[in-house]
């Protein structure tokens, strides 16, 4: 029964790492969903899965920017000790997935407009199909 317990507990639930690690990047999930090819809605369900199918885990992935493994393994328990240790006190438990993220604003927006940019381009091609 122990045992049971115990292997509950390391088991990570898929879909909501995907929707932590795709918070912390700040995406929408409209966002994720036009870069995947899919709804909103769809990318709701998702999350919702305790297991993702690992191509569909892979595309969300490569979306990200981030590996499979980031959010098949994600801890938000060892995430949240990363976060509260200081740079003087940067002892990381052993196991735990240590994330740097610098941000450059500039980037940030060129990215974000090249997203946008792509989704209307999309978006025209299927109203053109669709005459």
């Amino acid at each position: 029964m122990v045992a049971e317990t115990t292997d509950k507990l390391r088991k990570r639930h898929t879909g909501r790492n995907v929707q932590r690690v795709r918070m912390y990047f700040g995406v929408k999930q409209e966002a994720l969903a036009a870069d995947l090819g899919i709804t909103q809605q769809e990318v709701s369900k998702i999350e919702q899965q305790e297991e993702i199918e690992e191509e569909v885990l892979s595309q969300i992935a490569n979306v990200l920017g981030v590996s499979s493994e980031v959010i098949r393994d994600f801890d938000v328990e060892r995430a949240i000790y990363n976060i509260n240790n200081s740079y003087s006190d940067a002892t990381i438990t052993e196991g735990s997935t240590a994330v740097v993220l610098q941000i450059n604003p500039i980037e940030k927006i060129v990215e974000l407009y090249e997203r946008l940019l792509k989704s209307e381009r999309e978006k025209i091609e299927l109203l053109k199909n669709s005459k």
